[in-house]
């Protein structure tokens, strides 16, 4: 699933920003940056059920082939 942080700002200036595709707590890095960028601060926040979820990590293994 594509990584996307949608990001409403309501009459009132209120801000509220959602993510979708980023599992686990990783989700919370975006909303700091969000935070210097929009110059505010998060006063509320909910979870989704990605939140808790954990990101696939895939370890893979690399020769390094020597040439003779």
């Amino acid at each position: 699933m594509k990584k996307t942080v949608k990001i409403e700002i309501f009459s009132d200036g209120t801000i509220q920003a959602e993510t979708k595709g980023i599992k686990g707590k990783k989700c919370m890095d975006y909303m700091k940056i969000l935070e210097e960028i929009l110059e505010a601060e998060t006063v509320d926040s909910d979870h989704t059920p990605e939140y808790f979820e954990k990101e696939n990590i895939q370890n893979r293994n690399i020769e390094k082939q020597k040439n003779q």
